[in-house]
């Protein structure tokens, strides 16, 4: 009896180090927080639980080029910025929905599973050029409507939240 208590808790003091192998501080922001992301994350680098991005930041994640249209614009017009996925495993996020909401306070929930399935951006760069509050920036969550067109419709639309300030993992 003795060697399964001592083996269970062998186990069980294995799962906490693995745990806390896998949670880890994200290093702070430097420059100006453009993005803050909350909720159901392991990777943190504030004191109150969530994690803070500036530029930087996002541009040392898995950067894509796309170049797509968009409901919004004429043309097509070229997009860069962090994949989706690459924010959420920089995080630790743990599957389910995100909120993601802008400057404006509008929301839209967005699955995780999308940033998966989809090379989902945070275009941060138009044309090679920083996006401005102005120009739907400082973050536009934007998906690959050229190479899919099938995403093209309503409920895709309103996902692409642009101005993006924060997202929330529930």
């Amino acid at each position: 009896m003795k060697q399964y208590i001592a083996m269970g808790l062998v186990v069980l003091s294995g799962l906490f180090v693995f745990d806390a192998v896998h949670a880890q501080d994200l290093p702070k922001p430097k420059g100006k927080v453009i993005l803050t992301v909350s909720g159901s994350i392991k990777n943190t680098n504030t004191d109150a639980n969530t994690a803070e991005f500036d530029r930087e930041m996002l541009l040392n994640l898995e950067v894509r080029e796309l170049n797509t249209g968009t409901p919004w614009s004429e043309g097509v017009d070229s997009y860069r910025g962090p994949l989706l996925r690459s924010l959420m495993a920089a995080v630790g996020a743990q599957a389910g929905n995100l909120s993601v909401t802008a400057l404006n306070d509008y929301s839209a929930v967005v699955p995780s599973q999308d940033g998966e399935d989809y090379n989902v951006i945070l275009a941060m760069d138009l044309n090679g050029t920083p996006m401005s509050v102005r120009n739907k920036g400082p973050l536009f969550l934007l998906y690959p409507f050229n190479e899919l067109p099938s995403l093209n419709n309503e409920v895709i639309h309103n996902r692409s939240v642009w101005q993006i300030k924060s997202i929330r993992v529930e």
